[in-house]
């Protein structure tokens, strides 16, 4: 075994941050580290969602394939992007302990899920979240959302804070004489027909009362425009800057993104109920993959979390039986309790009207097993349906794009 390992990583804030924790794990066992940063699949198409890029891995393949070239010697991934499928030459050495697995609702004003108003547009990459929204709100409108977890926050903030913007500069006078210099270069050719009603604007007043306006902006405003943008983090001045095509009333995440990225407490977050909003197989965990025995071994020492590894064991278990990959919304959740694993699975259509869920104990002892019998009855009670159709779809959106 070389005398520093080569660590493959994707380059995105939240990859580097999961990779620098296995760093630091390796490193407190007098391992040397260095990150190599690999582009992949999933990083090439951006405007792609992740059901539409083809067989699970697109965020994978290419750090797996520095290891095997022997161009690295580990790779380090989120646990959920990880196939199923057994990988040629190639172990998961180490899931270190795990983050909160569940998702959280991203709102302005910390709305929850059932506090939203009907027709509220919530944004999601996911499969599973969609479906899981639409079956506990069907009258939300679900949109799709594509970016790391910063870029996310961004497009659900910018339109909010961009509006914000607007309503100061138009109480402190700035917006008026930036358009009113604009209509007097504009009158030279005959424009300045969309100037504002600035009467109007500053008159709030009902069936025309004189109305002190202006002292209300001042009292409603306590602080100036330049002190309230220096007031704002620096998330929301990077959402300023962003145009938006789609304006996003919430965003659902996962908790553990947040966490790892440090912006769990820069955004108001509300939990999603986890017996409802099942989480994916996997989520909030790590993976650390190899190939060399005694990498593999030095890895396991360093990172492995015992009842971390049972559970997604059982995950993606049930899972791998199940063949759903990413082309399905399936949420399985397993916790480790004494002897026993207490699992919940929930498998749905896409539109969210039909599902089949169950939840189980399983021995700790045999929970592969049990994970794999758990999986074929919830094959036979009209998962297997749900997926084959899921599968259909996703099938047919390919071929019409």
């Amino acid at each position: 075994m070389t005398e520093t390992l080569r660590l493959a990583t994707r380059g995105s804030d939240l990859a580097l941050r999961q990779a620098e924790t296995v760093r630091e794990a390796l490193s407190s066992r007098r391992r040397d580290v260095e990150l190599r940063q690999v582009e992949t699949r999933g990083d090439q198409i951006p405007d792609e969602l992740i059901h539409r890029l083809g067989k699970t891995g697109a965020f994978v393949r290419a750090l797996d394939e520095e290891v095997l070239a022997g161009d690295a010697d580990l790779a380090v991934h989120s646990l959920k992007d990880l196939p199923t499928e057994e990988m040629d030459d190639l172990v998961v050495a180490g899931v270190p302990e795990r983050a909160p697995s569940g998702d959280v609702v991203v709102q302005p004003d910390g709305l929850g899920i059932e506090d939203l108003p009907a027709g509220a547009v919530v944004g999601t990459g996911s499969l599973r979240r969609g479906a899981q929204i639409r079956a506990a709100r069907p009258d939300l409108t679900v949109e799709p959302i594509r970016g790391n977890v910063d870029t996310r926050l961004e497009k659900l903030l910018a339109p909010g804070l961009q509006a914000e913007h607007e309503r100061r500069l138009i109480a402190s006078g700035e917006a008026r004489a930036a358009t009113a210099e604009g209509s007097e270069d504009d009158s030279e050719d005959g424009g300045g027909e969309d100037e504002p009603n600035w009467d109007a604007l500053d008159d709030e007043s009902e069936e025309g009362e004189e109305s002190d306006a202006g002292d209300e902006v001042d009292e409603e405003f306590e602080r100036s425009v330049e002190e309230w943008f220096d007031s704002l983090s620096d998330l929301e001045r990077t959402a300023m800057e962003r145009k938006v095509e789609t304006e996003y009333d919430a965003v659902v995440l996962a908790e553990a993104g947040l966490r790892r990225s440090n912006l769990f407490y820069e955004v108001e977050t509300t939990r999603l109920p986890r017996e409802e909003f099942v989480p994916a197989a996997g989520q909030g965990a790590i993976a650390v993959t190899a190939s060399d025995p005694d990498v593999v071994e030095a890895v396991r020492e360093a990172v492995d979390h015992p009842r971390t590894r049972v559970a997604v064991t059982v995950e993606r278990t049930i899972l791998g039986e199940l063949n759903g990959g990413c082309v399905a919304p399936i949420g399985v959740s397993a916790l480790v309790k004494g002897e026993h694993v207490h699992v919940r699975a929930r498998i749905l259509s896409t539109d969210g009207t039909e599902e089949v869920v169950d939840t189980r104990d399983l021995p700790i002892r045999s929970h592969a097993t049990a994970a794999a019998e758990f999986a074929a009855d919830l094959a036979d009670r009209g998962a297997a349906d749900l997926i084959a159709e899921a599968r259909d779809e996703a099938g047919e959106a390919e071929t019409d794009e």
